[in-house]
């Protein structure tokens, strides 16, 4: 069963993907006090798997065609893809620890700018000048909102830079593994861009589950006890990454991972309301921030 793609149809799941994903990274947050920042990052992966399984056999039932197999092509990009995300979301749950929620996201969100260099000497997937804009506006206001602030009568030290530093390399992860994952997925050969985006994102989690067990059983069994002790918040998040997980495959699917990720700053907003809910402040200077990214996600959407 193949329909036509709505053009507009990669900015619905997208900002569903963001939405969910900005959930499943408080739920991690509140994790770490149980289980540590190693086991809230290898939550999202390990409990992922049963539900993203669950998506494709579904989907392979309503839509009636062969799973596609992936081939060597495919799975090295997926190799890179399950990589790079494994490094940004640790280093995303330790620079968490220093800045606040929504500061943390932005810092992250400097991913656009990367993701769009790296399409281009990987996928050779070129944005047209709307969308270079939108990306360097969006970017613009991230970068705003995540600047340090200075201390009257403070000097600055290296560690005030740290949760920034260690944010932008998780930015940097996240745009690798982004490239990675729309590679794999478009390797796929398969008439479904639903198939080959949650096949790609099964396949991708098997390895990463694979990895994370055999560290975890041989170098940390005292974190993976925690997991295991905590599976029910441990699940939720879980099935919250395989939400975020699918929906971020399927937009990758039909269209490029720049246009995604840039519109995914929506997050950043998304990311402000939690915040809120979680009594951190927004100064006015990331409230400006905010309204650069709006501006970058009009001019994408027109581009």
């Amino acid at each position: 069963m193949i329909f036509a793609v709505p053009a507009w149809l990669w900015a619905v799941f997208t900002i569903g993907a963001s939405a969910a994903q900005t959930a499943r990274n408080a739920m991690q947050r509140d994790l770490i006090a149980t289980v540590g920042t190693a086991g809230a990052t290898h939550v999202r992966f390990l409990f992922a798997l049963p539900f993203a399984a669950l998506f494709l056999f579904v989907e392979w039932l309503v839509i009636g065609l062969d799973l596609p197999v992936p081939g060597w092509r495919s799975l090295a990009w997926i190799t890179m893809g399950f990589s790079t995300q494994m490094i940004a979301t640790a280093l995303m749950l330790s620079a968490m620890r220093a800045r606040s929620f929504v500061v943390t996201i932005a810092y992250t969100k400097t991913e656009p700018v990367l993701i769009a260099l790296f399409g281009i000497g990987f996928l050779h997937e070129t944005p047209n000048l709307m969308v270079s804009l939108a990306i360097l506006a969006a970017t613009a206001g991230v970068m705003l909102m995540s600047w340090p602030k200075a201390q009257p009568g403070a000097e600055k030290t290296p560690m005030d830079w740290a949760p920034a530093l260690t944010g932008l390399g998780a930015g940097a992860f996240f745009a690798l593994s982004g490239v990675g994952y729309r590679g794999g997925i478009t390797s796929l050969v398969t008439p479904s861009f639903v198939l080959a985006a949650s096949t790609t994102l099964v396949a991708g989690l098997v390895m990463q589950n694979v990895v994370i067990l055999i560290y975890l059983a041989l170098r940390d069994r005292p974190t993976l006890i925690a997991i295991l002790r905590n599976w029910r918040p441990s699940l939720l998040a879980g099935f919250m990454g395989a939400l975020a997980s699918q929906l971020w495959f399927l937009a990758f699917a039909i269209s490029t991972a720049a246009k995604v990720r840039t519109l995914a700053l929506v997050e950043v907003p998304f990311a402000q309301f939690v915040s809120g809910r979680m009594k951190q402040r927004t100064s006015r200077r990331e409230f400006i921030g905010m309204g650069l990214i709006v501006v970058g996600v009009i001019l994408l959407m027109n581009g």
